[in-house]
């Protein structure tokens, strides 16, 4: 059985997260690290936007510094996740990995398997979505729609994937949401007027779950970790041992998180 490494680091900023996953891929297109699963927590929220996704006239300033939100943006496409209440994934891993297929729909499918495997853990029945119909491309929230091989639970969205590929290095991300404020995700958007967010909240309602939700009680971040954990192990066939970093890798993935994922440059560039 294969042995991959495992991190997990609770309440990085938003421009944290964004740089470890970047250095990661980094180090392990360099060899230095075998492929690496990565849960991660984010301290103040963040709103993370596609790599293509525009900002101006669709993200709130006022929301977002109303609820003290930082904006990021990804490496990833899709559209905006607010990363809160929830444990965030990251997988990097070569994609002339065997195990890993050549197209992203079919990768999705694969590295998700961890995903349902951790969902039928906590005890909640999740299936692989299969969208019939184009995406509604009006929308600024991911969890509005599912793609591909992400997962739901009684036709409702459960966890937001995306995947990038670069110079041979596989990178996919996702949100396992926790718990849902509706209130706040949707201050982060702009809209035409009152009523349309109103009606583009009750629709997001009508099509996205949280695990609290789907179990009708509360839980913990760290029963989640655990349950995923053991999912992942599960479903990618593989054994994890811890990835320790040094003070110089923590050196490198602050000054990319200042120079980049903190820049306005980067994160409003559209």
């Amino acid at each position: 059985m294969e042995t991959w490494k495992f991190l997990y680091t609770p309440d990085l900023t938003p421009a944290m997260n964004m740089a470890l996953d970047e250095k990661l891929m980094e180090w392990h297109r360099e060899k230095r690290i075998p492929p690496v699963l990565r849960f991660y927590t984010w301290s103040p929220a963040g709103l993370s936007v596609g790599y293509f996704q525009k900002t101006l006239n669709k993200v709130s300033e006022e929301g977002v510094n109303k609820h003290k939100v930082d904006i990021v943006r990804r490496l990833t496409g899709g559209r905006a996740v607010l990363h809160d209440n929830e444990l965030t994934y990251s997988i990097i891993v070569d994609e002339r990995h065997p195990g890993i297929p050549k197209t992203v729909k079919e990768a999705c499918l694969v590295l998700s398997k961890g995903l349902m495997k951790g969902y039928s853990i906590l005890g909640i029945k999740a299936e692989y979505a299969m969208p019939e119909k184009r995406m509604n491309e009006s929308s600024a929230v991911c969890f509005e729609e599912s793609s591909w091989y992400e997962l739901t639970v009684e036709g409702k969205k459960a966890a937001g994937s995306a995947q990038v590929r670069q110079k041979g290095i596989l990178l996919q991300h996702g949100s396992i949401p926790i718990r849902t404020d509706e209130e706040k995700l949707f201050d982060m958007f702009i809209y035409p007027n009152e009523k349309v967010k109103q009606r583009s909240k009750k629709s997001f309602h009508n099509k996205a779950v949280s695990i609290e939700e789907a179990l009708s009680e509360r839980v913990t971040v760290q029963h989640v970790h655990d349950a995923f954990l053991q999912g992942f192990r599960e479903g990618l066939d593989v054994t994890f041992e811890s990835l320790n970093l040094a003070k110089k890798d923590w050196e490198e993935v602050e000054y990319l998180a200042e120079t980049k994922y903190m820049s306005e440059e980067w994160n409003f560039k559209r």
